[in-house]
């Protein structure tokens, strides 16, 4: 059987469309939200079982990994150990985590947290002596949806500003992955039954620098846009203020600061091993900023 977290969230509709499309067969369990829309699970024609539960309580994920012997966790980091937990207690055969490139980051807020989580998860099965396979999946920048919390906000600002702040020229590259390319990469690692083991950036075609990927927006979307470039340090000490005049509400410093850091990373291993193939960011970018304006027209 095959357990899925996340079905229901942005890359895992896209996971969903291709179980759907490839017509899988066997049965899956996912677990959803009491709240979630499941209405493509309902009607994809699958042996799938819902499962509705708490992925942070140890007794029930034990309970619903009970028979699985392959997990597709694309839901919360956060989650990660709890689950690793489970099946491990459970004998899974294979778990497929999908974790962040943010583990990579040089800033410590960034970083620390993800380290900490792989390393909590590496204890639990050197300690249990388990042969589990376990399966790293990194995706870059996620995008290509109408209300994802990355590529949204900058469609928004480039739609709205004439004048448009870059942090040190723009300079910084970008490899932003489109959410359509996930759910492929999802059910291409899910099929290859050999790959017990193994870590996999998943990122765009190729790396764009943040003033160039500014600029393909201002021309997808028809707009004239002049672009000013912002010191590092000054965009970082506008953000503390912000920081410290919302009473520490609205917190930027650490996403400005990551402007200035590289964010590209290769995927050839991806390519190699399951033939990932990712689109154009052109090509994405047109989808998601068409979906953009009919929804503010």
């Amino acid at each position: 059987m095959l357990l899925v977290t996340g079905i229901t969230g942005h890359s895992g509709r896209y996971f969903l469309q291709e179980l759907i499309r490839n017509k899988y067969e066997g049965p899956i369990r996912c677990i959803v939200r009491e709240n979630s829309d499941t209405t493509l699970i309902d009607n994809s024609g699958l042996n799938i079982e819902k499962v509705v539960g708490d992925l942070e309580n140890q007794e029930f994920m034990d309970e619903v990994m009970s028979g699985v012997n392959t997990v597709m966790h694309i839901a919360s980091i956060f989650y990660s150990v709890t689950l690793t937990r489970a099946a491990v207690k459970n004998d899974v055969k294979r778990v497929i985590l999908v974790h962040t490139t943010g583990i990579y980051s040089k800033y410590k807020s960034a970083s620390e947290e993800y380290k900490g989580i792989e390393k909590s998860i590496d204890k639990i099965i050197k300690e249990s002596n388990s042969t589990i396979g376990l399966i790293y999946l990194r995706p870059t920048m996620i995008y290509g949806y109408i209300n994802d919390s990355n590529m949204i906000v900058f469609i928004k600002m480039v739609d709205r500003l004439r004048l448009f702040p870059i942090i040190d020229q723009g300079r910084n590259l970008l490899q932003p992955v489109n959410g359509r390319d996930l759910g492929k990469a999802y059910y291409q690692v899910l099929k290859k039954s050999n790959i017990m083991s193994g870590d996999y950036i998943l990122s765009g075609e190729s790396p764009i620098s943040m003033k160039e990927l500014f600029r393909l927006i201002s021309q997808i979307l028809g707009k004239k846009t002049t672009f000013i470039s912002v010191p590092l340090a000054l965009g970082v000490f506008m953000a503390k203020f912000l920081k410290v005049f919302t009473l520490g509400k609205v917190d930027y410093i650490e996403r400005v600061q990551r402007m200035g850091e590289d964010r590209s990373f290769s995927h050839k291993s991806a390519t190699e091993d399951f033939d990932y193939e990712p689109m154009s960011l052109s090509e994405g970018l047109k989808i998601e900023i068409e979906e953009y304006l009919k929804k503010v027209q």
